[in-house]
């Protein structure tokens, strides 16, 4: 679901609780994991190599770490329309209640769902919105991250 028609950084408070449905989706290779590892240093085998954790990871291939799982969000977000059209800009501010439930293994495409959760008065034309959110994982009945996002928007 789109954001709603007269939805702006004037009226945000009266869409709390609208469902933003589905994010674009996003394949997760094997090049996108590796140069995840490169960048973080998180070189561990369960997520780069692929032929040891074909063998023997409980997953039966490489998974994406999870950390590059919950960066994917900040498009996410953008995809599925949560920030109002009118907004000068967008801050992240934080994640609240992060779970990592279910791992993402490599070749899937995720997508994720967001829920307006709560609006706060920052003044000088700020808001803070919390925004539930469940990244999903293409063939599984269980969401791979779940909780809440934050983000600053600047009217």
């Amino acid at each position: 679901m789109p954001a709603p028609n007269g939805y702006s950084t004037r009226t945000l408070k009266n869409y709390v609780g609208h469902d933003f449905g589905a994010s674009d989706p996003i394949k997760i290779d094997q090049v996108r994991i590796n140069t995840f590892a490169d960048v973080t240093g998180d070189h561990q085998w369960i997520h780069v190599d692929v032929e040891r954790a074909k063998k023997h990871s409980p997953f039966g291939g490489p998974v994406a770490h999870g950390f590059l799982t919950l960066s994917l969000m900040a498009a996410a977000v953008a995809s599925a329309g949560v920030v109002p059209a009118d907004a000068q800009g967008v801050i992240n501010y934080g994640l609240d209640k992060i779970r990592f439930i279910t791992p993402v293994p490599v070749g899937v495409t995720i997508t994720a769902t967001f829920k307006l959760a709560g609006v706060e008065d920052k003044g000088d034309k700020r808001q803070l919105i919390r925004v539930e959110t469940a990244v999903n994982v293409e063939g599984s009945d269980k969401p791979a991250i779940v909780g809440e996002v934050l983000a600053m928007v600047v009217g």
